[in-house]
C-alpha cells in the first residue's frame, strides 16, 4: 500500500550549471501533474507529466525544476563587432571627439549577449532526467512509508468493526427472545384488563413477523464479506484507494441497515461503534493511491 502524500528531491550539476528537483504530491481523486520549469527547458514538460504518470499513477503532483549558473557561466558575453559598428556610427553622426556613454552603448541591441544556449538542453537533458527520476524514487519511498502507517492504522480500525459485529451476533437471537418476552407480558396485562383471550397462535405470528422484519443476518454477512475484500485490497501491490472508498461505502450501508432493523438498544451502541471505525476508515484510504 502507497500513500499518495509525498516528498521528494535531488541535485544535479553539468557544465557549471546546477540542477534542483523537488516533487511534491498530495491525494487526489484521479492524476493531476503540475510541471514547473525554466522557460529553456520547456519542451522538457511532455515526457516529464508522462513519466509522473507512469510511475506516480494517483494524487496531485508538483514538480519544480530550478536551474543555477555558476557567476562565470551566466556572464554576457560582449559582441565586440557590433559594439565597434556602433562606435562608428555615432562618431561619424556627432564627430570623432564625441563622448560615448559605455553603458548606454552596452544597452544597446545585440552588444551584450546571453550565455548561450545552443545544445545546451540537449547535453545536460540525460543529467536532468536522472534527477528527476531520483526524486521521484524518493517521492516513492516516502509514499511506501506513509502507506505502511495507513495500513497499520486501517486494520486497527477494521478490527474494531469485528470486534462490534461479534457483539451483534451474540445478542441478535436474543433481541427477537426478549421481544417475545415483552409482547407476552403486554398481551397478558391488556387481556387481564379487558377480560379478553389472545391465542398462541396469533401471538406466535406476531413473533415471527417481527424475527422477519429484524432479522440482520444477511447485513452482518454481507458487511463480514466486505471486510474479507477490504483486507485482501489492502494487500495488492496495484493502485487500491478507489476499491478500498467503495468498499468502505458498502460498508457504511451495510452498518446503517443493521441499526434501522436490529430494534435492540445494546446492537444500535454497537452500531455506533461501528459507523465511528468505518468513517475513520473513509477518511483514511482517501489518502491511499
Amino acid at each position: 500500500m502507497r500513500s499518495m502524500t509525498g516528498f521528494g528531491a535531488a541535485q544535479a550539476r553539468a557544465d557549471a550549471i546546477d540542477y534542483g528537483v523537488e516533487i511534491r504530491s498530495v491525494n487526489g481523486r484521479y492524476f493531476k501533474a503540475s510541471c514547473r520549469l525554466p522557460e529553456l527547458w520547456s519542451s522538457l514538460e511532455i515526457d516529464v507529466e508522462k513519466l509522473l504518470r507512469d510511475r506516480l499513477g494517483r494524487g496531485t503532483i508538483t514538480l519544480t525544476l530550478r536551474m543555477r549558473m555558476a557567476e562565470d557561466a551566466a556572464a554576457y558575453t560582449v559582441n565586440t563587432a557590433a559594439l565597434r559598428r556602433y562606435i562608428e556610427q555615432a562618431r561619424a553622426a556627432v564627430g570623432e571627439d564625441a563622448r560615448l556613454d559605455i553603458g548606454a552603448l552596452l544597452a544597446l541591441p545585440g552588444v551584450c549577449e546571453p550565455p548561450t544556449s545552443e545544445d545546451l538542453c540537449e547535453r545536460h537533458r540525460p543529467c536532468v532526467m536522472a534527477a528527476i527520476v531520483q526524486a521521484i524514487d524518493a517521492l516513492l519511498e516516502m509514499r511506501r512509508r506513509e502507506g505502511a502507517a495507513l495500513l497499520a492504522d486501517l486494520a486497527t480500525h477494521t478490527h474494531a468493526v469485528r470486534e462490534s459485529l461479534e457483539k451483534i451476533e451474540a445478542r441478535k437471537q436474543r433481541v427477537v427472545e426478549n421481544y417475545q418476552q415483552r409482547l407476552l407480558a403486554r398481551v397478558q396485562e391488556l387481556t387481564r384488563s379487558a377480560e379478553l383471550s389472545l391465542g398462541a397462535t396469533d401471538l406466535m405470528r406476531e413473533v415471527a413477523l417481527f424475527a422477519e422484519r429484524s432479522d440482520i443476518s444477511e447485513e452482518v454477512a454481507r458487511l463480514k464479506s466486505h471486510l474479507d475484500q477490504f483486507a485482501r485490497a489492502c494487500q495488492q501491490e496495484d493502485q487500491a484507494g478507489r476499491k478500498l472508498d467503495f468498499i468502505s461505502q458498502e460498508m457504511h450501508r451495510e452498518a446503517s441497515t443493521i441499526g434501522a432493523k436490529a430494534n435492540d438498544v445494546e446492537i444500535s451502541q454497537a452500531i455506533v461503534e461501528i459507523k465511528s471505525s468505518i468513517d475513520r476508515i473513509k477518511e483514511q484510504v482517501q489518502n491511499v493511491e
